[in-house]
């Protein structure tokens, strides 16, 4: 082979940075789940990731950037895990399997959250959320999640699996909003509940309220 073509090798400094900034994002990415971007601080993470401020602030300009950055990485994890669902080939009633997808994804993103690992979405006056807003990468990665998840609901409610006098923009922010479910929360408090338990109680309460029901 050329050695022109070959893929240049990264220096030892830049897998150094790379593995510095990757372990930066998963502390926001556990910050922001634990308590929320408002409650989030630049020296919590500093402190969690064992360096000083000034050198988090050579990766990240701001505490938007930090968290943005934390969450353009989970739209992306979830991007993948869609496009890996959709391709996946189910055995049984086709009928189903719009309506296991929907429940698949649900059940993963409950999963996340309750191992600490799904930040929470920012509240509607976070200066985050202007920065996810101006964040290309986040908006495309939504745009995607939002049309796979969109096609699946569609599909469902032809099925007659999910009430079809629901928009379907209400029943895909209800999915949405299992991210930052507090009742995960509590059940979770309470000790009174395995994880998969809370999974399914959770998962019954949104599935049982979007199904069809007769008249």
């Amino acid at each position: 082979m050329n050695t022109a073509d070959a893929p240049l090798k990264k220096s030892f400094k830049a897998q150094m940075l790379e593995a510095r900034e990757q372990a930066i994002t998963a502390s926001v990415n556990r910050l922001l789940s634990e308590k929320g971007f408002d409650a989030m601080t630049v020296d919590e993470v500093a402190a969690e990731v064992g360096i000083a401020k000034a050198s988090l602030y050579k990766h990240f300009n701001s505490k938007e950037e930090l968290a943005c950055a934390a969450m353009v990485q989970a739209m992306q994890k979830a991007e993948a895990f869609l496009l890996d669902l959709n391709q996946t080939e189910e055995q049984g009633p086709t009928s189903c399997v719009s309506m296991n997808k929907l429940m698949a994804t649900a059940r993963w993103v409950l999963q996340l959250k309750l191992a600490g690992e799904m930040p929470s979405l920012p509240s509607q006056n976070s200066t985050l959320r202007a920065s996810l807003m101006g964040s290309k990468p986040y908006m495309d990665g939504l745009m995607k999640v939002s049309d796979l998840l969109g096609a699946w609901i569609l599909q469902a409610q032809k099925e007659g699996f999910i009430n079809q006098a629901l928009p379907p923009l209400a029943v895909l922010y209800t999915l949405y909003a299992r991210a930052c479910d507090p009742v995960v929360e509590f059940l979770k408090m309470s000790e009174l509940h395995t994880d998969e338990e809370i999974i399914d109680i959770i998962m019954t309460t949104c599935f049982a309220g979007l199904s069809a029901r007769a008249n």
